[in-house]
């Protein structure tokens, strides 16, 4: 996951969820183990070179998940923890919910993309819970993920429905892990994040100085 200066595509619209997707499968280094959270990060298993080397866990107990299924390949028994069905890949393998925990907070875990609500400036996450009366919480096994994993990507959008920004100084929702999240992919840019706070390493749609006119937090640019 180097970078060289920040890259700015302002000829372009913003990114649809399967380039960004593709991007994120486009990082992660070859070999590692992976898991997806449930919703958008789950595309990135659609955009894996089948020679990456890259093997996909899923918390509801398989190793070496593919794709999702396709027509006659759909098995409603075989699903990934958002219940989408999947395709298996050679020398896959499936254990207990609980084993598949352990693989979660053991460490064992190279690399998960999760959805946010929120991140901050320095890697905190906000992802199962908005806070509000009638919202209903899913920490699933994300605070697990956050703790558990050796590198945490995010998969958003960069503003919410109402035009507030998820990348924030402070996360105001409840929060699922602290300065865990190094990268955040969305479909405006792509920032690092962490103590020292946020780089812009590629833009889409809008150069730096557009987005930081519409964010809160500082924004550095990379340098070659």
């Amino acid at each position: 996951m180097t970078t060289t200066s920040t890259i700015e595509h302002t000829d372009r619209e913003p990114l649809s969820k399967h380039e960004i997707a593709a991007i994120i499968a486009r990082d992660i280094p070859s070999g590692s183990y992976v898991n997806l959270g449930i919703g958008q990060p789950t595309l990135v298993a659609d955009h894996l070179d089948a020679d990456s080397g890259v093997v996909l866990h899923t918390e509801n107990g398989m190793l070496g998940m593919g794709r999702a299924a396709e027509g006659d390949e759909i098995d409603p028994d075989l699903t990934n923890a958002g219940k989408v069905p999947v395709v298996e890949t050679p020398g896959c393998s499936y254990f207990h919910h609980a084993d598949s925990f352990a693989m979660m907070r053991g460490g064992h875990l190279d690399v998960c993309v999760l959805g946010a609500f929120q991140v901050s400036e320095h890697g905190d996450l906000a992802n199962w819970h908005t806070g509000a009366p009638d919202a209903i919480p899913a920490v699933g096994g994300a605070m697990d993920l956050a703790i558990g994993a050796k590198d945490v990507l995010v998969m958003m959008t960069l503003f919410a429905k109402d035009g507030s920004s998820k990348l924030v100084p402070s996360c105001t929702y409840p929060l699922t892990g602290v300065g865990c999240v190094s990268r955040v992919y969305t479909d405006l840019a792509l920032f690092e994040v962490g103590p020292d706070g946020v780089t812009v390493l590629e833009t889409w749609s809008l150069t730096v100085d557009e987005l930081a006119e519409r964010l809160d937090v500082p924004l550095r640019r990379a340098k070659g």
